[in-house]
C-alpha cells in the first residue's frame, strides 16, 4: 500500500543491512562497499546498478549513509524522493537500525500473535523463514513474537511518538483507509486513494505461498480459535499471554494475562539467551538457507 505512494518507495525485503553493516563499520571505503554490492543478490533483484550507487557515495561516509544510498538509488529510479524498508527479520536488529538511521520513522504493525502463528506455521515446508530460530512450533513462535513485540515497543519508548507509530493489523484490515491515513499523517505523506488499489499490481509469481496478497484487505483469513489446537493456544498464552493482554487482545484464559510462570520464564530465558548469542555472532542468520541463497559469501 505505501509503495503505491507517489513519494515513497518500499522494495521487497532487503536482508542485506546487517551484513553490510557488519562488513563496513565506521567510515566506508567506497570501492570496497561497491564491490560488495555487486555480490548481493537482492541488489540485483531490485535492478539497482552499483555504479549508480557509487555516484551517491562520498569519502568518509557513514555506514548508514552508504546503505541508505542503495535505497535512494532504488527510489530515484522510480521517481520517488523517499524510501522505506519492511524486512521482518529486522525486528531482531532494532538497535542496529537506530544507530544506522538516527532519523528514521518506525511504523509497527501488530497482529494477534496466535493468528500470526497460525499463518506462519502453515507456510509450505520448503519455505524457510529468515529469522534466526526458524520456529516450527506454536510455543517457539510465541517466544519469538513476544520478544520482538517487546523490543519494538521499547524502541517506541526510546524514540518517542514523533518517530514511532503502533497500529493493529486487525484495524488495518477492517478500515484500511483510516489506518493508511494515520500512517500518511505520521510520515508526512499525502493521502492517495490509489494506495488501496495495490492488489491489482502485486506480483506473486515468485511467492506461491502468498496468494492472499492479490486480494484487497480481507477479514477472517486467519482465526486462531478454529485453526490452533487448544493445547497450542494454552502454550502460546502461557509464554506470551502477558504481551497479548498488554496489547488488548482477548485471552482464551484470562488468568494467563499475568507474569508467565516458572516453566514459561525458563523457556523465554533460554530463547533470549540464544537470540543474544546469535545477534552477537551473526552466525545463525548466515547459516539460514534463505540468507545463503540471497547472499553468497562476500570474500
Amino acid at each position: 500500500m505505501l509503495d503505491r505512494s507517489s513519494q515513497l518507495a518500499l522494495p521487497d525485503e532487503s536482508y542485506f543491512v546487517p551484513q553490510l553493516a557488519d562488513r563496513h563499520r565506521g567510515r566506508v571505503d567506497v570501492d570496497a562497499f561497491v564491490d560488495d554490492l555487486r555480490r548481493v543478490g537482492t541488489v540485483r533483484e531490485w535492478e539497482v546498478d552499483p555504479d549508480d550507487v557509487r555516484a551517491r557515495l562520498r569519502p568518509a561516509m557513514s555506514t548508514g549513509e552508504a546503505i541508505g544510498a542503495v535505497y535512494e538509488t532504488y527510489a530515484a529510479a522510480r521517481g520517488k524522493a523517499r524510501w522505506g524498508d519492511k524486512t521482518p527479520m529486522y525486528m531482531q536488529h532494532l538497535r542496529l537500525l537506530e544507530r544506522l538511521f538516527p532519523e528514521a520513522l518506525y511504523v509497527h504493525l501488530v497482529r494477534d500473535g496466535r493468528d500470526a502463528a497460525a499463518s506462519f506455521l502453515q507456510m509450505p515446508a520448503g519455505i524457510v523463514t529468515e529469522s534466526w530460530g526458524h520456529p516450527r512450533s506454536v510455543a517457539d513462535f510465541a517466544c519469538q513474537w513476544g520478544t520482538e513485540i517487546g523490543a519494538a515497543r521499547e524502541l517506541g519508548r526510546r524514540v518517542g511518538p514523533e518517530r514511532y507509530l503502533e497500529l493493529r493489523y486487525e484495524r488495518l484490515v477492517e478500515s484500511p483507509k483510516d489506518v493508511l491515513g494515520q500512517i500518511c499523517s505520521f510520515a508526512d505523506l499525502p493521502w492517495e486513494p490509489s494506495m488501496l488499489d495495490y492488489a491489482t499490481e502485486v506480483d506473486v509469481s515468485a511467492r506461491p505461498h502468498q496468494q492472499n496478497l492479490k486480494r484487497p484487505p480481507t477479514t477472517g483469513l486467519r482465526n486462531w480459535r478454529t485453526e490452533l489446537a487448544p493445547g497450542d493456544v494454552a502454550g502460546f498464552e502461557e509464554l506470551a499471554g502477558d504481551v497479548l493482554a498488554e496489547l488488548g487482545y482477548e485471552l482464551g484464559d484470562p488468568q494467563r494475562a499475568g507474569t508467565p510462570g516458572a516453566r514459561a520464564r525458563a523457556k523465554l530465558l533460554a530463547y533470549r539467551a540464544q537470540a543474544w548469542a546469535w545477534r552477537t555472532t551473526g552466525s545463525a542468520v548466515r547459516r539460514s538457507p534463505l540468507w545463503s541463497r540471497r547472499h553468497p559469501p562476500l570474500v
